[in-house]
């Protein structure tokens, strides 16, 4: 559908493809899809003059529930219209919808600030404005079930059954036995323009990994988003159920979402790599990933934003617990890849796959972007096994989302490179997120004091 830019166009397209269906949507701040169908003519009145979508999406959280603080939407706004402009630019048919196309779009006006897509957006212009344009592909390890929203909610979601049993990563055998599941996921996500260039088992039961071709950031993003969705809705459809939460099983390591990176000039060439230096690591690639460790503590939050994302961050579980870096190091929480003109790229590693696409992306690229900016030098790179390496005070990560979340808020770096709008209004929805879990009382809790204390 690219070169499709005018309503005039559109129009056209939607009737010689017999379109009848048209379904329109935003992500929210924790990157759900929330949307409606409409129809033709309040799709084509909705690309040329914006529409309102109720603010509550902006103010409540993952499980609808209203958040308490935050300013930019609650009762006092009377839960009015907030404008959201579309993209044609996103326009995809849906495989599983005969006649059915999507087109995805972003809040504008007084709630563009807040947006995650358009918080990215302004992160992008300003790689532009130093001459680069930044590229990424993300990847994501997600655990299938053979359960279903229902009855995982009836088993209190436990003794879930796994799709698949076992450790068995990148299972030549899982992958041709259930090669017709494979394939319909390989081609789901090609027909919506979001092409993997690797899909395998990962260790445990039922764990995939997929990786999604590079683009250019913003599109990296937004396939990333609408992977995530339509993964889900595929399982589904198939009677299954998918989860990208970070960590849902005490047996078993997290679930990342990790972000490649690159920057190109404005001569095409891949920023990174010089011939002439260590590695083929260019010293804006040195500076960059320099940005991306001494930043990732007060941008922490942006990524791993759910308190769940914290159960990850532990020693030996393939995910990383140090503001450091490596070449071709998967203990670190910056990967270096010296891969050839093409190629050489960092791998930004704290994030997991319950991430925002949209913040996470911004924060891995906003904090790399203030190393070229402030032209800062790297540090040695970790040799080895990074968790038994020492930790400097200015490399600890937050260890839960309410320390990470007050770093960010405290951060004069994620206000000139965010806004102090989005570091406000992100900064309640993770303190609510953090409270919401402190009344719970967990399984934990009655194990280890129900009887004994």
């Amino acid at each position: 559908m690219e070169g499709i830019t005018t309503l005039g166009e559109l129009e056209g397209f939607l009737t010689q493809q017999s379109i009848r269906h048209f379904k329109i949507g935003v992500f929210d701040i924790d990157g759900v899809l929330r949307g409606k169908y409409v129809d033709r003519h309040k799709l084509l009145s909705a690309i040329e003059h914006g529409f309102g979508f109720c603010d509550v999406v902006l103010g409540w959280d993952s499980n609808d529930r209203l958040y308490d603080a935050a300013s930019l939407s609650g009762w006092h706004t009377g839960y009015r219209d907030a404008r959201v402009e579309l993209d044609l630019r996103t326009m995809r048919r849906l495989p599983f919808e005969p006649d059915t196309i999507f087109v995805l779009g972003g809040f504008s006006g007084g709630y563009k600030a807040a947006c995650p897509r358009a918080v990215l957006a302004s992160v992008l212009r300003r790689a532009e404005r130093l001459g680069f344009t930044a590229f990424a592909g993300l990847e994501y390890e997600f655990f299938v079930f053979d359960e279903t929203p229902i009855s995982a909610r009836a088993k209190g979601y436990r003794n879930l059954q796994p799709f698949t049993p076992g450790m068995f990563g990148y299972s030549v055998l899982r992958s041709s036995v259930h090669y017709e599941l494979y394939h319909e996921i390989l081609e789901t996500m090609a027909a919506l323009d979001c092409e993997l260039e690797g899909l395998h088992t990962e260790t445990g039961p039922g764990v995939l990994e997929a990786a999604i071709r590079f683009d250019e950031a913003g599109r990296a993003a937004d396939k990333a988003a609408i992977f995530k969705t339509f993964a889900k809705v595929l399982f589904q459809r198939r009677g299954l159920m998918a989860t990208f939460m970070a960590k849902w099983s005490n047996d078993y390591p997290g679930q990342s979402g990790h972000i490649h990176l690159s920057l190109r000039s404005s001569s095409g060439e891949n920023a990174f790599f010089d011939p002439g230096q260590p590695y083929g690591m260019s010293q804006t690639m040195r500076r960059f990933i320099a940005g991306q460790v001494k930043y990732m503590p007060e941008f922490l939050a942006m990524s791993c934003a759910t308190v769940n994302a914290y159960r990850r961050l532990v020693p030996g579980l393939w995910a990383p617990t140090a503001a450091n870096w490596g070449i071709e190091n998967r203990t670190t929480a910056i990967r270096a890849i010296p891969a050839g003109r093409s190629g050489t790229r960092t791998e930004y590693r704290i994030g997991p796959a319950d991430a925002n696409p949209y913040l996470a992306v911004a924060a891995a690229l906003a904090s790399g972007l203030r190393g070229i900016e402030e032209e800062l030098s790297i540090s040695e790179p970790v040799q080895g096994n990074a968790y038994t390496a020492a930790i400097e005070e200015s490399s600890r990560l937050p260890d839960s989302l309410r320390e990470a979340t007050t770093r960010f808020r405290e951060s004069k770096a994620a206000r000139n490179d965010f806004g102090d709008t989005f570091v406000e209004h992100f900064a309640v929805t993770r303190e609510w997120e953090d409270r919401e879990q402190r009344k719970h009382v967990s399984d934990w809790d009655l194990a280890r004091y129900f009887e004994i204390i």
